[in-house]
């Protein structure tokens, strides 16, 4: 299936990747990781560093899938409120999942640092707006619960969000000054060249994994072409594309729509560009890139390629209306537009770690709106497990809950 199409402005931006190396003979090694998007990229890294032997298998170029469409807003917010997340999993386990993601934010700003890559990894306020009145009490609550756990959040008028940022809200919203953006393809497709000449990490592109079959002292995958790699354990990092290694489905499809501007004048963009978003759902949300300025959304509950992209043309238009009237004074010229898949789940959580009743094999699906804090959040979580070392996180975003979310 196609992940996206239009011209996902990041592989325009960035130079492709042009690594070629399929594999062409069976293959024994200790750590398989399937997928070589963002998420893959950052497992690759935390198993390196601690000095696992790994490699890396995907059946399209590097990066190529849905990381080389993210728009890759970093943000301790999850597409579920923890006002409403606390009433599905209780509260315990919602401010854990709250916290990881704000602590991933730093642990991803660290990877970039100890490698030394630039992925124009920005650090930037976020607005969270009321979109109508039923957004409003959203507001209201999450405000009293983020601030009752110590979670960073400040609450401003609506009249507030005009003066300072000259947004064009229904009523207020919430700030929190700990949310980042980066470059997905960049980060990704750096990590991975930084591993190849630092640590021998072999990828192998153009191979497609068709079975992986666990057995007590090890694993056994299968490609196309009739390749057997044997290994000590595998990591599927594949997105929604995991299902097929999976024995139950645990995610929705989901289509969404990008669009980003012509350049334009530095100082006719709104103050501090903060990153936008609102309580509406489907939700439209803004950052910037340098000086274009990038707004998503309009998300569509099919995941037909055909049909997602048929409708480009009008989810486009209905974006730029909709940035207008959000941020009048700002100029806003399309010159790309893209469309893409992604998976969600009903409680916004990924599913990070084994299938139940399994060791071996090893699931890091950062679904939803967070897909890369939480990719950062299940390196880690599979690293320890791997290393035989306990991690609290992982009943909080395992596979235990599945028949609860779905």
């Amino acid at each position: 299936m196609d992940l996206h199409s239009g011209l996902p402005y990041w592989i325009i931006k960035n130079p492709l990747f042009d690594y070629y190396n399929p594999l062409k003979m069976d293959l024994e090694t200790d750590i398989v990781i399937i997928g070589s998007g963002i998420t893959g990229a950052l497992m690759t890294h935390e198993l390196c560093r601690k000095g696992l032997k790994c490699c890396v298998v995907d059946k399209r170029s590097i990066a190529t899938g849905s990381s080389a469409a993210s728009t890759a807003l970093l943000q301790y917010e999850i597409d579920v409120p923890l006002c409403q997340m606390a009433e599905q999993i209780g509260e315990k386990n919602a401010v854990t999942a709250y916290r990881s993601c704000l602590q991933s934010i730093s642990d991803i700003e660290t990877v970039l640092k100890e490698t030394g890559i630039d992925a124009d990894f920005e650090q930037l306020p976020n607005i969270f707006y009321a979109s109508d009145e039923k957004g409003v009490k959203l507001i209201e609550r999450e405000y009293e619960i983020r601030k009752r756990y110590g979670l960073p959040v400040e609450l401003l008028s609506k009249e507030e969000l005009h003066k300072q940022y000259q947004l064009e809200t229904y009523a207020g919203a919430l700030l929190n000054r700990q949310s980042a953006q980066l470059d997905a393809y960049k980060a990704a497709t750096k990590l991975f060249r930084y591993h190849i000449e630092n640590d021998h990490l072999q990828i192998f592109t153009h191979t497609e994994v068709t079975s992986c079959e666990e057995a007590p002292e090890g694993c056994r995958l299968k490609t196309k072409d009739g390749r057997t790699i044997r290994c000590k354990y595998v990591i599927v990092a594949a997105g929604f594309e995991a299902g097929q290694f999976l024995p139950e489905k645990v995610m929705k499809l989901t289509s969404t729509y990008a669009l980003i501007s012509h350049p334009i004048d530095n100082k006719d963009l709104w103050p501090e560009r903060c990153l936008i978003w609102e309580t509406a759902e489907p939700y439209i949300y803004v950052r910037t890139s340098g000086n274009r300025i990038i707004i998503g959304g309009e998300d569509e509950d099919f995941n037909d390629p055909k049909a997602r992209d048929e409708l480009l043309r009008e989810k486009t238009e209905k974006l730029e209306r909709k940035f207008h009237k959000l941020l009048p004074s700002v100029p806003f010229k399309t010159e790309m537009t893209w469309c893409g898949t992604f998976s969600t789940t009903k409680d916004g959580l990924p599913f990070i770690g084994a299938w139940p009743g399994t060791e071996r094999i090893f699931f890091d699906l950062g679904y939803g709106g967070n897909g890369i804090t939480f990719s950062m959040i299940g390196a880690q979580i599979i690293c320890n497990l791997i290393q035989g070392k306990d991690d609290e996180r992982k009943e909080v975003f395992g596979f235990e809950r599945i028949h609860t979310t779905l």
